[in-house]
């Protein structure tokens, strides 16, 4: 009874340690890898000595084989097939070519840095060839850089994975078996490889099947039947063929995720947060159990082994897998220098420990420690400097980025279309309606004639290289769902849509930013109704130090009065659509429409409402825009 109280205080220790290290890692925006080791260390052997994870026995392995399986499946569920369709190539050729240089580079280091034995250094080469996707994934939604590069990060540290885990099974399988041929060892990888492969691709169907046609299963229930069938095909891949589970679980995903589930989203929402659990509890775990003296006494020889494996054997590896890819020098670097590693690396190189203990082979600790080092360097020398790296290498998407895809071709979102395009930005429009379509291209833009929903017409229209897309239809709950559907597609760096209110606040918990084009409860209807009669002008106005506050106030003050809504904002050279919650900036450039129905503009010169005068003090100091295109139905004013 005694014991089971101990087991049950630990792993709620262990839990709530876990979870309070994401909760401070999330606060900071800095790779919660970094809290998760530094309190499993404080809480364990070598600290205040509250965990000992060696109690719980065969209980660990478990664990550790259930956890790693929710991960990688998790992982696959995340990956996009038609995004790793453009970078196959560099994919395939890190996956493969890649592995065997850092097999190759990684056991050198090892033997001749660190003074490992040949066999030992190698098994250590082979448990660091992963790069981790529960360090890439939270890395990469802190450090936004563009598409192509993030795709080849969080493709490789999935794929990478069970291949890593197998081959360090492989590597091990050798060691214990030393008269093992080379041919079966390399015939022993493939075959593990192509067994996990295969159930998981035939699971991974059947579960989308079924989840599709069970229309009784109430949605809720439909997550935890994934969970079970991931977990029975991982049990099923390990029986009929050892260590081939963790690819079953990455195929499964993959597959899972092509199927096109309607619940799509809210499965990848339970899968991550059973992710995040895992990697809690494991890294806690784990690291509870590592003695921090069996790291000092690796001595300086592994510490070079590491930074040898980081600065010479990581470059080489990208390079050469990236010769052909299109990708530029700065893309290459980053790549280079986020190779960070994870859970994988560390809930294997502890299995090991306990195994080469158990078969009476010295070292096991030495690799775990070792491993753990590897993990610690990358993840702080990385993973902390991520986000600086990419801001010097230019490469975050949201200051390159540029042009914009519009749902609607409604008279307001052409007008839009058409400030975008003479800035020199490409723009795309998007709607159902055919008579819509033919008018903006009667007005020389380009058009599809399609659903804004339909992935393959946005891929068409280059949403994902471009800088914007805003959802401007009738309806504004479709234009949220549209603008979500394509965040989580395409990931562009700014996201508007036309709403009444705002989702995200009211119950709707989205890391997802969507964000409120124009102004709050804009009624698009009623401004495409002034444009067409004619009653609008567009103005622009620079907001200058001196007279920003009353200027500020002057044009809050008709927004207010539904008499402007400001269209666009040039800030440092860049336009971007004006958002609602935007805060307006001295030296900021407001590109807006200002209702203006002319029969009644005698009466407000003469003595109208406040809002009404205030428009025309407005105009007395503005710039209107002498816009010359085949707009039919806007009618601008000289200015005077």
């Amino acid at each position: 009874m005694e014991d089971s109280l101990e087991l049950t205080l630990q792993m709620v220790i262990v839990v709530s340690a876990g979870i309070s290290a994401q909760v401070i890692a999330e606060y900071l925006k800095v790779p919660s890898i970094v809290f998760l080791l530094t309190f499993g260390i404080l809480l364990g052997q070598d600290g205040f000595g509250f965990l000992h994870p060696q109690q719980l026995g065969v209980g660990l392995e478990v664990i550790v084989s259930l956890s790693v399986a929710v991960i990688l499946f998790e992982g696959g569920l995340n990956l996009n097939l038609r995004d790793l369709g453009k970078v196959s190539g560099s994919l395939r050729n890190l996956v493969t070519l890649g592995t065997l240089i850092t097999l190759i580079g990684g056991g050198m280091a090892a033997h001749w840095l660190g003074e490992f034995p040949w066999s030992i250094a190698f098994l250590f080469a082979a448990l660091v060839v992963v790069t981790g996707p529960t360090v890439i994934g939270p890395l990469l939604k802190q450090v936004k850089v563009d598409r192509r590069v993030a795709t080849i990060l969080e493709g490789e540290g999935v794929l990478i994975d069970p291949v890593g885990a197998i081959l360090s099974f492989v590597v091990l399988d050798t060691i214990l078996n030393s008269g093992a041929d080379p041919q079966m060892i390399v015939i022993g990888l493939i075959l593990r490889l192509g067994v996990g492969a295969v159930i998981g691709g035939v699971g991974g169907w059947l579960l989308g099947l079924f989840l599709k046609r069970a229309d009784f299963i109430s949605e809720d229930l439909k997550n935890l039947v994934v969970l079970a069938g991931m977990w029975g095909l991982f049990g099923l891949g390990q029986t009929i063929q050892s260590e081939s589970g963790l690819m079953v679980t990455v195929a499964a995903g993959i597959v899972v995720r092509a199927s096109s589930l309607p619940e799509e989203r809210l499965l990848r929402r339970f899968k991550g947060q059973l992710t995040v659990l895992g990697v809690s509890v494991l890294f806690v775990l784990l690291s509870a159990d590592l003695s921090i003296a069996s790291i000092f006494a690796l001595g300086w020889g592994s510490v070079f082994t590491v930074l040898t494996l980081m600065f010479i054997v990581r470059p080489i590896s990208v390079s050469l897998c990236t010769w052909n890819s299109g990708l530029n020098w700065r893309q290459k670097i980053f790549l280079a220098w986020i190779g960070p590693r994870g859970i994988v690396s560390a809930s294997v190189a502890s299995l090991f420990a306990i195994l080469l203990t158990q078969k009476g082979i010295n070292g096991g600790d030495s690799i775990k420690a070792l491993v753990f080092l590897t993990i610690m360097m990358t993840v702080f020398l990385q993973g902390l400097t991520a986000r600086w790296v990419a801001q010097w290498l230019q490469l975050n998407p949201e200051a390159n980025a540029t042009g914009a895809v519009i749902i609607g071709c409604n008279p307001l979102s052409r007008l839009i279309a058409r400030l975008f395009q003479e800035r020199g930005e490409s723009v795309v429009l998007i709607d159902t309606d055919p008579e819509a379509c033919q008018k903006a291209q009667e007005e020389n833009l380009r058009v599809f004639h399609s659903s804004g929903l339909d992935i393959d017409v946005l891929e068409e229209a280059g949403l994902e290289s471009m800088g914007t897309f805003l959802a401007m239809t009738k309806n504004g709950e479709v234009n949220f769902v549209l603008a979500q559907r394509a965040a989580e597609e395409f990931a562009p760096p700014r996201v508007f849509a036309v709403f009444p209110r705002d989702p995200q606040t009211n119950g709707t918990n989205n890391k997802i930013k969507v964000n409120q084009a124009f102004v709050p409860e804009l009624s698009i209807k009623t401004w495409n109704q002034y444009i067409i009669d004619g009653q609008v002008k567009l103005g622009q106005t620079a907001l200058k130090e001196g007279e920003f506050a009353f200027q500020k106030a002057h044009l809050q003050a008709l927004i207010r009065a539904g008499e402007l809504v400001p269209l666009l904002l040039e800030r440092d050279a860049h336009v971007q659509v004006a958002g609602a919650s935007e805060t307006w900036q001295a030296c900021d450039r407001i590109i807006y429409l200002l209702h203006d129905p002319r029969p009644k503009l005698l009466k407000r010169l003469s003595g109208g409402t406040s809002a009404s005068l205030l428009a025309v003090e407005i105009l007395s100091e503005v710039e209107e825009i002498p816009i010359a295109i085949p707009f039919a139905e806007m009618a601008v004013a000289e200015t005077n």
